[in-house]
Formats: C-alpha cells, structure tokens, sequence
C-alpha cells in the first residue's frame, strides 16, 4: 500500500488514494506508532464519491475513525489537485459530518493554501465538569465531532498531558471529546492548545480551532463575521464564524514525503 504523508501545521496523517483495507485498526495502529511506523496523527482514506466530487475517511492513531478532521481535509484538497486528480480550484469532499467545499489557492502550480467551508456548528450552554478532583468549565461544542472548549489565562501553562486524558473519557462524554484549552489574546487573536480524541496531545486541530472561534464568539470574547487569527502549536489558522455560526477555515497544507507500507 502506497502512502503519502502530509500535514497541515503540524498535524500530520498518511495519506491513501483507494478504499479502507478491512484491517485498518490493526494497520493504522502499527503505521501511526511514531517509534516503529512511519508516525502519525492518524490515517486518511480518499476515494470515488457518489454526492461529491471525493470522500475521505479519518482515522486516528488508536484506530477509531473520526467524523471530520480540519487540518486533515485541507490536506486532502492539496493531495488531489497536485496528484492529478482534479483541475478545479474548487471542490466538494463527502465526510461522514456532511459534504464540505474547498476552494484551493493555487501558486506555480501547487496548492498554498486551502479554504473549508465548515458546516453550521452548535454551541452548547456551560457545563461543568470534575477533572482529576477539581471543578472546570467548558463549553461543549459541535462540528461534526465533540469538542469540549475550556478558557484559561494561560494556555502554556495546562498541565494538558496529565488531564487531557482524563476529560476525553470523562463519563459525561459518552463518545469522547477534543479538549482545547484556549487564551484570549485580543478580539482577534486566540492562542489554543488541544487534546485530540484517539490520538492525544497533537499540534493543530482544525475543527478544535473552529469550536475554539465559535465559542469564544458565544461568548462575547470575539466578534461575529470576523477572521480570528488562533496560534496553535504547529502554526496559525484563520477562523471566521458567520452569524448562522457557519464556519471557514483558512490554513497551510504540505507533502512530507512518500512511502510504501510492507
């Protein structure tokens, strides 16, 4: 099987023109390992799609598959339109959170920088919840995945390897959640840190950057219809939640290299 590895701000997943092999939690376990496989957030399918122009499936480290994948989808336009396998500059790719569309910003040939349009997310009120002994708030928020979106004054300073864990199974989230821990820098300008469900501490998440800007909007922090800047470990994205709460994300993909699984 034949895989090309690519990221977006750090988040990085193999990627795989073709259908899911009917091991794909053993494989993508063994080929996600950072230490003994090629190393990984996860594994991405692409394939023909029925009602829209490809499909993508997403599956974490740990094997799990996922509903959606920000920084994963970006990718995905990239690997299309560099490969040869579209010439249009705007695409849709079904998801198992709805059909998405893409618009690929093109420059001597190559994809830069590509354009989601996200969906409607649903911002949910407060809740509260207890992690390892002590009271924390969220905000619980959808796109297409959970996420559990917790304010702080210093995002550098969560103590993210000991507690993400512990809110991902957190019995109040029967299914598991991204936790992001995000600082308000300005009106504008977010820092966030995230915990990926089934796959841990990563450096980017683009729908956790997305609940992020949409929460933080919910809550008066960030004004509606304006692009938000949100620095995450592996880099930047632009935000801008509508007043429908439609989301578009703007953001970097990259190949890193090509290789052949034995």
């Amino acid at each position: 099987m034949h895989f090309t590895k690519m990221q977006g701000l750090g988040n990085d997943y193999l990627y795989v023109y073709g259908e899911v092999p009917e091991d794909i939690v053993d494989r993508c376990i063994k080929m996600s390992d950072r230490h003994f496989g090629a190393g990984s957030d996860g594994m991405i399918f692409i394939s023909h799609s029925d009602i829209a122009d490809f499909k993508m499936r997403i599956f974490n480290a740990d094997g799990s598959e996922a509903k959606m994948c920000g920084n994963g989808i970006r990718c995905v336009g990239k690997y299309v339109y560099d490969k040869g396998y579209t010439d249009k500059k705007i695409i849709t790719v079904e998801t198992l959170s709805g059909i998405k569309e893409l618009s690929l910003d093109v420059v001597g040939g190559a994809v830069k920088m590509v354009s989601v349009e996200m969906g409607h997310v649903s911002v949910s009120k407060d809740l509260d919840i207890i992690v390892d002994g002590h009271f924390m708030t969220c905000v619980p928020v959808s796109v297409g995945n959970p996420h559990a979106v917790f304010f702080t004054d210093d995002a550098e300073g969560v103590a993210l390897s000991q507690i993400g864990h512990m809110i991902e199974h957190d019995p109040v989230f029967p299914g598991g959640v991204n936790a992001e821990f995000v600082q308000v820098i300005s009106r504008n300008e977010l820092r966030m840190r995230v915990w990926e469900r089934g796959s841990g501490i990563t450096l980017a998440c683009g729908t956790g950057a997305c609940a992020s800007v949409s929460a933080s909007v919910s809550k008066g922090y960030c004004d509606i219809g304006c692009p938000v800047v949100i620095h995450l470990d592996g880099g930047d994205l632009s935000i801008t939640v509508r007043e429908d709460y439609s989301v578009l994300m703007t953001g970097p993909a990259e190949f890193v290299y090509e290789g052949d699984m034995l």
